[in-house]
C-alpha cells in the first residue's frame, strides 16, 4: 500500500512526476499510485496529464517534527514532553483532551495537516485545507486552581499578535474574546478548554487555527477570512509552527506566574474595537454599547449608555460592530 505522506513528499515541489517514476520511488505499482492520488484529490488539487504524470497545483510544505522542534527556543525544547505531527485528524483539541486524562506534567503539542471536525466557538466549522495552515493544540499543566485560567484565551491572542508583529506582519489586531484579524478578516481563531479539579492543579488545552494560505475559500464560510501569505509573510511553515509553539509555551509560563494582568496592557495595543459601538449577540439576547476595554478578569467592558458600564464574559456571546448589523 502506498504511504500517502511519502507520495505527498514526492509531489510537494509542484512539478510533474510520472506514474512510473513515483511507483519506482515508492516501491509499488502505477495503479497503486493512481488509487492514492484519487484519494488525495479529496483534499488537494492534483493535476493528472497523460504523458507527463501528476503534480500538485500548489507546492506543499508538509509538517516535520524535527524542523518544528529546531525552531523552538532552546529552553522550550527542554520543557516539551512531546510534539506529535498528525496527518488528517478530527480535531487536535480532541486528541489533547483525551491525553489530559493521563495527567502529563510537561507540555505536549499536537499539529495536524488537516482537521475534519475542527470547530471554533459556538460550533462554527473551521475551513481546513490540507497542508496549508497551522492547526495546533497545546496541553499545558498549571499549578493553580481552575478559576485562575480565566482569561487564558486573552493571553493567547496577545501572544500570537505579538509574534506576528515580531515577524513583520502589520495591520492585524484582536477581536474579543479570541479572534485575530488582518484588515478586518479572520486570520486566526483560538479555543481554550480548561480541565481539572476546582482546587487545582489545572490543565488547559489551547487550540489554535492560524491561516497561512487559504487557497479557494468555500462558499459555506460565513465570515471574511485572510491568510499570512496575503499579508506578506514569506516564512517556512515548519519554522512558523515552531515559533508559534514556543511563544505559546512562554505565554503559559508567564500566565502561571503573573496571571492575566501583564497581558491586558498589550491587549490594548492590538484591540480593534476599543471606542467603537458594538453589539454583543447571544442566544435570545443582544446588548449594545461602546467598548471601553477589558476588565481585570478579561471580561469586555461596555458603556451601555447613561453613564452605566457593564462587564460581559465570553460564554456564547459574539461581538459585531454595530454599523455592520445596521447595514448588513
Amino acid at each position: 500500500m502506498v504511504d500517502r505522506v511519502q507520495l505527498l513528499r514526492a509531489l510537494s515541489d509542484g512539478r510533474f512526476h510520472s506514474g512510473a517514476d513515483l511507483a519506482r520511488r515508492l516501491g509499488c505499482s502505477r495503479s497503486a499510485v493512481w488509487k492514492q492520488v484519487r484519494g488525495l484529490r479529496e483534499h488537494l488539487a492534483i493535476d493528472a496529464v497523460t504523458g507527463r504524470g501528476y503534480r500538485l497545483r500548489r507546492p506543499l510544505e508538509l509538517l516535520d517534527r524535527e524542523a518544528i522542534f529546531a525552531a523552538l527556543p532552546r529552553r522550550q525544547q527542554g520543557r516539551l514532553e512531546a510534539c506529535h505531527v498528525m496527518d488528517v485528524v478530527g480535531s487536535t483539541n480532541e486528541l489533547a483532551t483525551r491525553a489530559a486524562a493521563m495527567g502529563p506534567l510537561r507540555p505536549v503539542a499536537w499539529f495536524a495537516e488537516a482537521q475534519t471536525g475542527g470547530r471554533g466557538r459556538r460550533g462554527r466549522q473551521w475551513h481546513s485545507p490540507y497542508g496549508a495552515n497551522i492547526y495546533l493544540s497545546l496541553l499545558h499543566r498549571f499549578d493553580a486552581p481552575l478559576h485562575r485560567l480565566a482569561g487564558l484565551s486573552i493571553a493567547t491572542g496577545v501572544a500570537m499578535a505579538g509574534l506576528l508583529s515580531d515577524l513583520g506582519i502589520q495591520e492585524h489586531g484582536l477581536k474579543w474574546p479570541n479572534d485575530l484579524l488582518w484588515r478586518g478578516r479572520k486570520l486566526a481563531g483560538i479555543l481554550v478548554e480548561a480541565l481539572g479539579e476546582t482546587g487545582g492543579p489545572a490543565l488547559a488545552v489551547i487550540g489554535v487555527g492560524l491561516n497561512i494560505d487559504l487557497g479557494e475559500v468555500p462558499e459555506w464560510l460565513d465570515q471574511p477570512a485572510a491568510g499570512l501569505v496575503e499579508a506578506g509573510m514569506e516564512l517556512s511553515r515548519n519554522r512558523l509552527a515552531g515559533l508559534l509553539l514556543g511563544r505559546l509555551m512562554e505565554m503559559c509560563e508567564r500566565f502561571e506566574a503573573q496571571g492575566l494582568a501583564p497581558f491586558l496592557e498589550q491587549w490594548d495595543r492590538y484591540d480593534l474595537y476599543r471606542g467603537k459601538r458594538v453589539q454583543l449577540q447571544g442566544v435570545g439576547r443582544c446588548h449594545s454599547g461602546v467598548v471601553l476595554g477589558l476588565a481585570p478578569d478579561g471580561g469586555l467592558r461596555l458603556d451601555i449608555g447613561g453613564g452605566a458600564e457593564q462587564v460581559f464574559h465570553a460564554g456564547e456571546l459574539s461581538l459585531r460592530e454595530a454599523e455592520l448589523r445596521d447595514h448588513g
